[in-house]
């Protein structure tokens, strides 16, 4: 039997396996469980026991923990809505402007927290419901909150390249500086998608009206902006002195974790409940991954 039918034969099984509904970890473990046995017998466990131990000492792996706390901590201290409201306002009166907001949202988190899965909740808890509101067609609705949570993906500090770095051997720095302008490359023609579908057909985004651009003053909006100074400490703290040499891969994803919270007890939320949810859903999520990659 040769390697190629094996591999189409576990993974053949592990989408039927999904397909019934079995989680991610659970498809990939029982699968692979099932292959090593088959294969190379008593020395399968061995194997997997090795492969374990070997990755569980590699230790750019302490940064998943630490960049899914930082996203969780961004959604659950509500530092994302206040983000969502400057999008709201300075490009609600454009036709499409809030899907467009929408767009700049998702790049905001994806550099904040590496998750396409955050983004994706984001989205859909703050996003959506305006967007409906405001009498956004649906299906324009869905497809911008689905293809800007695809961007955490590429956009550092990806803990999907992360993840591909342990796997693959390859230093993580390189990869997210070969991601983000392939990241931002994306989230502009999505946006000149937007503006282009908007121009042609205004009732899939309608602007604001003139009612409501007046209930908003100059200095309220320059005062919004200030929702955009948390995000910009946050990426510096991190990415940027990651790039700059000044931390270690590991370092910046805790200073990352560490500005976060400094944020969110400064805008006074940094309290009891949002960190046990942030604390909570940090664990689920970590250990999800823990399960797939080993």
């Amino acid at each position: 039997m040769g390697h190629e039918f094996i591999a189409l034969l576990m993974f053949s099984s592990m989408m039927v396996l999904l397909l019934t509904g079995k989680r991610v970890f659970g498809a990939i473990g029982f699968v692979a469980v099932i292959a090593a046995l088959l294969l190379w017998g008593d020395g399968g466990s061995e194997m997997a026991f090795s492969a374990a131990m070997k990755l569980m000492k590699w230790y750019p792996l302490l940064t998943l923990p630490m960049f899914v706390f930082m996203g969780y901590m961004l959604s659950e201290s509500g530092l994302a809505e206040d983000l969502y409201k400057m999008f709201h306002v300075w490009m609600g009166p454009l036709h499409g402007g809030l899907a467009i907001g929408t767009i700049g949202l998702m790049v905001v988190i994806s550099a904040m927290n590496g998750l396409s899965v955050a983004g994706m909740a984001i989205g859909a808890s703050i996003a959506l419901p305006e967007l409906l509101r405001r009498g956004y067609d649906k299906i324009m609705v869905t497809g911008v909150i689905q293809a800007g949570s695809s961007l955490g993906i590429l956009i550092p500090p990806s803990v999907v390249l992360v993840l591909y770095g342990m796997i693959a051997r390859q230093p993580v720095g390189q990869l997210w500086l070969a991601g983000v302008f392939p990241g931002l490359m994306m989230a502009g023609l999505f946006v000149l998608y937007i503006v282009i579908r908007c121009r042609l057909q205004p009732s899939l985004g309608p602007a604001l009206s003139e009612a409501e651009r007046q209930q908003v003053s100059r200095r309220e909006k320059l005062l919004l902006l200030k929702a955009g100074i948390a995000p910009l400490f946050i990426f510096f703290c991190m990415t940027g002195l990651f790039l700059m040499g000044i931390t270690s891969l590991v370092e910046s994803s805790a200073v990352g974790a560490a500005a976060a919270m400094f944020t969110a007890l400064v805008k006074g939320r940094l309290t009891r409940t949002v960190m046990e949810e942030t604390l909570r859903k940090t664990l689920g999520i970590t250990c999800m991954f823990m399960w797939i990659i080993l």
